[in-house]
């Protein structure tokens, strides 16, 4: 894991997913903010959370990479590569990308882990895993033993990988889908809502679980017939 951090830090991103992470930075964290950034085509405001918002393009004269550090703070955007296009244009520009973990996830010592990666509580995640850069991983995401999670990688909350499972580039997974144990997940995979997967999946791949049907009564026609309001 990275060193503590010392540096005030640039956000990238002024949407819902940078809101939340600023939460979790400055009130779990410690993390001190200076500003956010975006590219200036999309920069629609000049402050966002009390804080300048500036052009991406102009950061390095107004925020020099000797004095700030930086966070990328967007989703998933077209499988996660258009953060990891952005994580790799701050490193040319020669920022530090940090990672934001709140201390409440209290990883296990040793945990390896990469930079830009984004971990919220309550996350359980165990001994012996790997994680890559740029790896986000959302509320009650359980990541088991001797896994492997490899860069630009995004975990939804509950969602569930068992033991030594490896995760390809750039694999989406989303909320409560499960991952047995010893899985090896290809690149670019799409895992939905609720899906289980059990075996191997090659690159590109996409898995969903259709969604429950209504039926046919309405919510008081249930309630009348149904042993439910009497619990």
């Amino acid at each position: 894991m990275t060193s503590a951090q010392t540096k005030p830090v640039i956000f990238f991103g002024i949407g819902k997913i940078a809101e939340v992470i600023h939460y979790y930075a400055t009130e779990e964290c410690n993390i001190n903010i200076a500003a956010f950034v975006v590219d200036k085509k999309y920069k629609s405001t000049d402050s966002f959370l009390g804080l300048p918002v500036i052009d991406f393009e102009e950061v390095q004269k107004l925020f020099p990479p000797e004095q700030f550090d930086m966070f990328i703070a967007i989703g998933y955007h077209e499988m996660n590569s258009l953060r990891e296009l952005k994580c790799n244009e701050a490193i040319d520009k020669g920022y530090t990308l940090i990672n934001i973990i709140s201390p409440n996830c209290k990883l296990p010592k040793h945990t390896k882990i990469g930079y830009n990666c984004f971990i919220m509580p309550p996350a359980i995640i165990h001994p012996c895993v790997s994680i890559g850069n740029n790896v986000f991983v959302w509320s009650g995401g359980l990541i088991g033993h001797h896994s492997i999670i490899n860069d630009n990688v995004w975990i939804t909350s509950c969602a569930n990988i068992g033991g030594n499972v490896s995760i390809g580039k750039n694999t989406f997974i989303a909320i409560n889908a499960t991952i047995g144990h010893s899985v090896a997940i290809g690149a670019n995979c799409f895992l939905g809502a609720n899906s289980l997967v059990t075996k191997n999946l090659e690159d590109d791949k996409v898995v969903i679980t259709e969604s429950s049907k209504p039926i046919k009564l309405t919510s008081k026609q249930f309630l009348k017939f149904s042993s439910f309001s009497s619990l």
